[in-house]
């Protein structure tokens, strides 16, 4: 009978033991979750920042730079949703640029580089298949602007 007494109490250890460890590491998972969901916000409000200061590109006219992107054919080589015409693949789509982190692969995305990259792209990058297309600099601004919209 005492035998009996000391298996039931071993085998009441042992799954006290197994609810310990599991309560254990749902504890873990939770914190993990939370860590997580906490590197996420902050990753957001970081990316949130970067678009209103897009949003806020000075001197900047969106409309008038969807017509400039139009007007220069840009159309001819990118898709740019909301330009007539414009649903080609020779040079990459610009869709949801204000979520792009690099232009031309390695110029941190910024509204004073992409105005650049839109005035001389072979300043930026030699060689590069994207021509001089003699846009000024507040065409490139408005060009920008309209740019930066997509994907807001």
């Amino acid at each position: 009978m005492e035998d009996r007494v000391l298996r039931l109490d071993n085998q009441a250890h042992i799954k006290q033991a197994g609810l310990h460890q599991r309560l254990i590491l749902i504890t873990i998972f939770l914190s993990l979750v939370l860590g997580l969901s906490a590197c996420l916000g902050d990753a957001n409000q970081s990316s949130m920042a970067m678009q209103s200061e897009h949003q806020s590109l000075e001197g900047g006219d969106s409309e008038r730079g969807q017509q400039l992107l139009y007007d220069y054919g840009c159309g001819s080589c990118h898709t740019i949703p909301g330009v007539p015409g414009a649903n080609t693949y020779v040079g990459p789509p610009l869709n949801e640029w204000s979520q792009r982190h690099y232009i031309a692969g390695s110029l941190p995305n910024t509204p004073e580089n992409l105005i650049t990259w839109i005035q001389n792209p072979q300043q930026i990058e030699p060689g590069t298949a994207m021509p001089i297309l003699g846009v000024n600099e507040q065409e490139a601004r408005h060009m920008s602007a309209y740019l930066y919209s997509l994907g807001n």
